[in-house]
């Protein structure tokens, strides 16, 4: 097998993936135009709706879908990390780490409070 025999099958697995992605895409998008359909009549025989405000409902509902979606932040970041305290065994009464593991996840609590610092200068 050459390489361009090995380029064409390449370019031809990547044209077939890309159609069945879009024939599921398509799928999924009738699924959800039905379903959509159904509650939008229900809302129609209650009353609840118009069939003109049905139909828009539906179609917003599909071009929604359509796009790509985008992450919405629900609530604000925190400026400051959050401060994370690290309680001596004495003082949890349900410790069993060892000791020497404490003081392990002591170190690299404050290698990655450095880490953040850096971070933050940079």
């Amino acid at each position: 097998m050459g390489l361009g025999d090995l380029v064409q099958k390449a370019v031809y697995l990547g044209i077939g993936v890309a159609s069945y992605a879009g024939e599921k895409a398509g799928e999924k998008l009738g699924e959800l135009r039905v379903q959509v359909q159904k509650l939008a009549d229900e809302m129609v025989d209650r009353g609840e709706m118009t069939a003109e405000e049905g139909r828009r409902f539906v179609d917003e509902m599909v071009s929604r879908a359509q796009q790509n979606p985008t992450v919405e932040p629900t609530a604000k970041k925190p400026t400051e990390p959050r401060k994370i305290e690290i309680l001596d065994d004495e003082e949890t009464p349900t410790a069993s780490a060892p000791p020497n593991s404490v003081d392990e996840m002591r170190r690299q609590v404050m290698d990655l409070q450095e880490e953040l610092r850096r971070l933050k200068r940079d």
